[in-house]
Protein backbone atom coordinates (compact mmCIF):
# COMPACT_ATOMS: atom_id res chain seq x y z
CA UNK A 1 0.00 0.00 0.00
CA UNK A 2 1.42 3.48 -1.09
CA UNK A 3 1.95 5.69 2.06
CA UNK A 4 -0.54 8.65 2.45
CA UNK A 5 1.75 11.07 3.77
CA UNK A 6 3.82 12.63 1.20
CA UNK A 7 7.41 13.29 0.50
CA UNK A 8 7.18 16.72 1.28
CA UNK A 9 7.67 19.19 3.99
CA UNK A 10 5.10 21.83 4.58
CA UNK A 11 5.96 24.37 7.61
CA UNK A 12 8.52 24.28 10.10
CA UNK A 13 6.84 25.54 13.42
CA UNK A 14 9.57 27.38 15.97
CA UNK A 15 7.90 27.09 19.57
CA UNK A 16 8.30 30.37 21.24
CA UNK A 17 8.16 31.74 24.45
CA UNK A 18 7.66 35.71 23.62
CA UNK A 19 6.06 35.95 19.99
CA UNK A 20 6.71 39.64 19.09
CA UNK A 21 10.20 39.41 20.21
CA UNK A 22 10.59 36.38 18.44
CA UNK A 23 8.53 37.81 14.93
CA UNK A 24 11.40 41.18 15.19
CA UNK A 25 14.13 39.05 15.48
CA UNK A 26 13.40 36.57 12.36
CA UNK A 27 11.90 39.18 10.29
CA UNK A 28 14.94 41.63 10.99
CA UNK A 29 16.73 38.41 10.32
CA UNK A 30 15.52 37.85 6.31
CA UNK A 31 15.22 41.34 6.01
CA UNK A 32 11.27 41.26 6.17
CA UNK A 33 8.77 44.27 6.64
CA UNK A 34 6.29 43.67 9.61
CA UNK A 35 4.04 45.47 11.55
CA UNK A 36 4.44 44.69 15.45
CA UNK A 37 0.85 45.72 16.21
CA UNK A 38 -0.40 43.22 13.62
CA UNK A 39 1.19 40.49 15.80
CA UNK A 40 -1.43 38.64 17.62
CA UNK A 41 -1.04 35.54 19.61
CA UNK A 42 -0.97 32.41 19.09
CA UNK A 43 1.52 32.15 15.90
CA UNK A 44 2.78 34.15 13.13
CA UNK A 45 3.91 33.38 9.40
CA UNK A 46 6.69 34.23 7.83
CA UNK A 47 7.06 35.13 4.15
CA UNK A 48 9.19 32.31 3.15
CA UNK A 49 10.35 31.47 -0.17
CA UNK A 50 9.15 28.05 -1.79
CA UNK A 51 7.00 26.13 -0.53
CA UNK A 52 8.02 25.18 3.14
CA UNK A 53 6.65 27.89 5.11
CA UNK A 54 8.04 28.75 8.99
CA UNK A 55 5.66 29.53 11.77
CA UNK A 56 6.41 30.89 15.31
CA UNK A 57 3.94 29.77 17.57
CA UNK A 58 3.64 30.94 21.55
CA UNK A 59 0.91 29.11 21.97
CA UNK A 60 -2.32 30.39 23.65
CA UNK A 61 -3.03 34.10 24.81
CA UNK A 62 -2.01 34.58 28.71
CA UNK A 63 0.39 31.32 29.06
CA UNK A 64 4.08 31.59 28.33
CA UNK A 65 5.43 27.98 26.35
CA UNK A 66 8.37 26.50 28.52
CA UNK A 67 10.51 26.65 25.61
CA UNK A 68 12.99 23.15 25.69
CA UNK A 69 15.23 23.95 22.56
CA UNK A 70 17.54 21.51 20.72
CA UNK A 71 21.64 22.07 20.75
CA UNK A 72 21.79 21.63 17.57
CA UNK A 73 19.94 23.16 14.74
CA UNK A 74 16.72 22.05 13.43
CA UNK A 75 17.00 23.78 9.95
CA UNK A 76 19.13 26.41 8.04
CA UNK A 77 18.61 29.51 5.90
CA UNK A 78 20.35 29.84 2.49
CA UNK A 79 22.78 32.03 1.94
CA UNK A 80 24.78 32.22 -1.35
CA UNK A 81 27.79 34.47 0.49
CA UNK A 82 28.84 32.87 3.77
CA UNK A 83 30.94 36.35 5.02
CA UNK A 84 28.64 38.70 3.79
CA UNK A 85 25.81 36.78 5.98
CA UNK A 86 27.95 36.87 8.83
CA UNK A 87 28.85 40.09 9.22
CA UNK A 88 25.20 40.90 8.69
CA UNK A 89 24.17 38.79 11.85
CA UNK A 90 26.95 40.36 13.46
CA UNK A 91 25.68 44.05 13.12
CA UNK A 92 22.64 43.20 13.88
CA UNK A 93 24.14 42.05 17.26
CA UNK A 94 22.49 38.24 17.35
CA UNK A 95 24.21 35.88 19.03
CA UNK A 96 26.47 34.23 17.37
CA UNK A 97 26.83 30.37 18.20
CA UNK A 98 29.76 29.40 16.06
CA UNK A 99 32.84 30.70 13.88
CA UNK A 100 32.31 30.41 10.04
CA UNK A 101 33.38 26.19 9.68
CA UNK A 102 34.48 25.87 6.13
CA UNK A 103 34.41 22.79 3.49
CA UNK A 104 35.54 22.48 -0.20
CA UNK A 105 31.77 23.11 -0.97
CA UNK A 106 30.13 24.10 2.08
CA UNK A 107 30.50 26.66 4.72
CA UNK A 108 28.02 27.80 7.69
CA UNK A 109 27.98 29.30 10.74
CA UNK A 110 25.52 29.26 13.52
CA UNK A 111 23.10 31.64 15.77
CA UNK A 112 20.59 31.54 18.18
CA UNK A 113 17.16 33.03 18.03
CA UNK A 114 15.74 34.67 21.61
CA UNK A 115 14.43 31.21 22.68
CA UNK A 116 17.93 29.72 22.13
CA UNK A 117 17.49 27.92 19.23
CA UNK A 118 20.04 27.36 17.29
CA UNK A 119 19.51 28.38 13.14
CA UNK A 120 22.29 27.49 10.98
CA UNK A 121 22.80 29.47 8.08
CA UNK A 122 24.83 27.70 4.89
CA UNK A 123 25.47 27.52 1.39
CA UNK A 124 25.36 24.53 -0.44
Amino acid sequence: MPSPVFNKMNTVFIHVSHLKTSVKWYSELLNQEYKISEVKNPVYNLNIDGETGLTLDAGPEGKEKQIAVSLHPIFNFHTEDIKEAYEFVKGLHYTIDSPITSFEDFSFFTIKDPDGHVVMICTG
